[in-house]
């Protein structure tokens, strides 16, 4: 089975996502440190869908962004947008497979998507 991660090094729950990933027997990962290689607005809500999840409840709204630019979380085409933008807003990790998409937090979620 193959797994997309999309991985932060520098956040301990998405390194332990990764390492859980990375020990399961039978799981090709395919890691985008997606503030490197940000997705576009597409490729985030596409992956928000397989989730099952809205872009609010995809957003990291600690984030010194989120006050800086006064995003409307209510408005999910504004923060689809914002995400594109500003990829630090992405919750971290997510973890895509054929079977759907989870926000791995805690990183043990990644199970259901395996």
């Amino acid at each position: 089975m193959k797994a997309t991660i999309w991985h932060n090094p520098r956040c301990s729950k998405s390194r332990q996502a990764l390492a859980i990933l990375e020990g399961t027997p039978g799981v090709e990962v395919e890691v985008v440190e997606y503030l490197k290689t940000p997705p576009n607005r597409a490729e985030i809500e596409t992956v928000l869908k397989k989730a099952g999840l809205r872009p609010s409840q995809a957003v990291r709204k600690g984030e010194a962004v989120v006050k800086e630019i006064g995003i409307d979380l209510t408005d999910d085409k504004a923060v689809l947008d914002a995400m594109a933008q500003h990829p630090i807003l992405i919750e971290r990790a997510i973890v895509i497979t054929e079977k759907g998409a989870v926000i791995a937090r805690p990183p043990e979620r990644v199970s259901e998507v395996l």
